[in-house]
């Protein structure tokens, strides 16, 4: 068990679902099928969110996404920073965290991995419950804002939002883009310089 919580920490996945995996691969009972375990993945997400900035990652959505902002809100996005912003990347809470906010999921991740090696380098068997209860209790003890509410915005809501904002960002952008084959005609409309002769032999 320490060998995978250690490849886990070293993991490219997110805060969040590090968490989740050590719930699901370092816990004695571990059941893919339970409503626990359902629950579980869906709360996850939430009480690192809230932990950091007092919303769900449904009010986060659902505040920050604003057409008239740079980038719509968004602080980072799939083919950042020089990418086009997609309709995907507005339905990521993550996407809207400022830096501070994504130090302090990254201390909250770092710590709970910490005890988790712990826990397995003295051999204590932990079981679905426990590790529940391990990162409750953790969050409550650093004063973090506990998980007790499923937000006053529902997924539905922040989706809709968020996509009827991308409509009218996604205007904004098509004007304002600029691509790589834009660039190299360094925006010469009349007589522009294409990467290939369409002609060679002439």
């Amino acid at each position: 068990m320490l060998e995978r919580i250690r490849e886990i920490r070293t993991s490219e996945r997110r805060y969040y679902q590090k968490i989740t995996d050590i719930y699901a691969e370092c816990s004695a009972d571990y059941d893919p099928k339970s409503e626990d375990t359902k629950l579980f993945f869906k709360m996850v997400q939430n009480m690192m969110h809230l932990a950091v900035t007092h919303h769900t990652a449904a009010e986060i959505i659902y505040q920050r996404a604003d057409s008239e902002q740079p980038y719509m809100g968004l602080t980072t996005w799939k083919k950042a920073p020089d990418g086009r912003v997609q309709k995907s990347d507005t339905i990521v809470a993550k996407n809207y965290l400022s830096d501070s906010e994504l130090s302090q999921l990254n201390l909250i991740t770092t710590a709970f991995l910490d005890m988790a090696e712990s826990r397995a380098a003295r051999h204590i068997v932990s079981t679905m419950d426990d590790w529940k209860k391990f990162l409750q209790q953790y969050l409550a003890t650093m004063d973090y804002e506990p998980c007790d509410t499923a937000g006053k915005v529902t997924q539905e809501e922040a989706r809709d939002k968020a996509y009827s904002e991308y409509e009218k960002y996604k205007l904004i952008q098509d004007k304002s883009y600029i691509s790589d084959f834009d660039r190299f005609n360094d925006g010469n409309d009349e007589t522009p310089l294409l990467p290939f002769d369409l002609n060679p032999t002439k």
